[in-house]
């Protein structure tokens, strides 16, 4: 549980703050004013011996908890053997062991490869560059409030311009976005189901109005929109999205960056619309903190590039590869998909009783133990509330809980529990958010 020997940031953390300013490039950006000194499962350790309670899993990435120790020993074992030879100079087993195991997790009825790169980012600039040497086509599609990393590509294709876009162009050409389902800031004004599902339709529209669908290689969606705001959209609109690629011979790329290992009730969240996209890009959870990445997807699409265009001197190194299947290992063993839906419904049912105290929460919303709300400034106008936002998330801070915001208007706070929570932790947690709530709101 908690325990706070000082204020947030503490003297140490003080000290090593002044420092980071010192040598640290400014935009580096940094949520949380402590340091680390250890972690384990749901709590950090920060160097002034404070205590918090972690709901932000350094951003989707320790879904097995802080240094788990079935993990750590099987990590221990590798580094006894050799530390990083190169796949493409002198490859090992982990690697081949590795692919196979998400080949045969990852939907889809139909041969399947992998490959491995070191982030999300890379991950989806690879499966873009396999998309278009598989098509012979180059034009991709994302949607609007979609995040895919911070490189051209992965830049170019995400929606948020503040801070991930703005003054960094010109963006990697021939790449287009069309609405997301965001049903509660709906494109059009709609309601759903009455909508027709309008945010689909605009997709055959587009092809009309501005690029021919034979000149679009891929279409790339996250199941759920991460940094956009945790948008779940509506059962029909990801399984009408992939028809359509069908259709047009479009490849349908599936980014689980943040959502795949268990974090949203399912080992994938492909696996809640019964989708077998073309490719996948998985990343963070993999490993519980190695940095690897992945591409996976069908045989036939994956094999398009010829040897030495696709990877990287990292990509695939044997420690993370190590880490990523004790990981796998773990979910299926603690039936962690299991535990995921099981804290999403504690975390839904408090926020839904907190909706009704505080008129700001605007919509709550999530898949498995994939969580958010946004606040408003008004139910009825829907203006968000990044000042609220911003408060609330330094108030919880203070009171020891770990928080991000998220949301193209930065209105969202969004919550990545460790999957190995306890539910004491867990009603720790939602006890200081409902405090730092009522705080932040009677700041105004």
């Amino acid at each position: 549980m908690t325990r706070l020997k000082t204020d947030i940031p503490g003297p140490q953390s003080a000290q090593l703050l002044e420092k980071r300013r010192q040598y640290v490039a400014r935009g580096v950006g940094n949520t949380g004013k402590f340091f680390v000194d250890r972690a384990k499962g749901a709590l950090i350790t920060d160097v002034d011996g404070n205590i918090l309670i972690d709901f932000a899993c350094g951003i989707g990435v320790t879904n097995v908890g802080h240094c788990p120790d079935d993990v750590i020993e099987a990590v221990k074992e590798q580094l006894a053997k050799y530390l990083h030879p190169c796949f493409h100079v002198s490859m090992y087993e982990p690697y081949v062991n590795l692919a196979e195991k998400l080949v045969s997790l990852t939907p889809g009825e139909y041969p399947k490869k992998a490959m491995f790169a070191n982030s999300g980012a890379e991950a989806v600039e690879n499966a873009v560059k396999i998309a278009r040497k598989y098509t012979g086509k180059t034009g991709i599609i994302s949607l609007e409030c979609g995040f895919h990393g911070r490189t051209l590509m992965a830049m170019t294709l995400t929606s948020k311009v503040k801070p991930y876009k703005y003054g960094f162009g010109p963006f990697a050409p021939d790449v287009y976005k069309i609405p997301s389902a965001y049903c509660y800031r709906c494109y059009y004004g709609l309601q759903y189901p009455g909508c027709g599902l309008r945010c689909l339709e605009q997709l055959e529209r587009f092809f009309t109005a501005e690029c021919p669908a034979d000149k679009i290689a891929a279409v790339i969606a996250e199941p759920v929109q991460g940094e956009g705001g945790f948008i779940v959209p509506p059962p029909e609109f990801l399984p009408g999205l992939q028809a359509i690629c069908q259709e047009n011979d479009i490849v349908f790329i599936a980014d689980e960056v943040q959502t795949g290992f268990g974090r949203t009730g399912k080992m994938f969240a492909c696996e809640h619309y019964d989708l077998q996209p073309d490719l996948m890009t998985l990343s963070k959870a993999i490993a519980a903190g190695f940095p690897i990445s992945a591409v996976v997807g069908r045989a036939d699409v994956m094999d398009a590039p010829n040897p030495g265009e696709i990877g990287g001197t990292y990509g695939g190194n044997p420690i993370a590869c190590t880490a990523a299947l004790a990981v796998i290992d773990k979910i299926q063993r603690e039936d962690l998909c299991a535990r995921a839906n099981c804290i999403g419904a504690q975390i839904k049912e408090r926020l839904k009783d907190m909706q009704e105290k505080f008129p700001a929460i605007g919509d709550v919303r999530g898949l498995g133990a994939m969580v958010a709300v946004e606040f408003v400034k008004d139910r009825q106008t829907r203006e968000p509330d990044q000042e609220l936002t911003a408060r609330l998330v330094a108030e919880c801070y203070k009171r020891g809980l770990v928080v991000l915001a998220a949301g193209i208007f930065s209105n969202v706070l969004r919550f990545l529990p460790p999957l190995v929570m306890t539910d004491g932790q867990l009603n720790e947690a939602l006890d200081i958010l409902e405090e730092s709530l009522t705080s932040a709101v009677n700041q105004k």
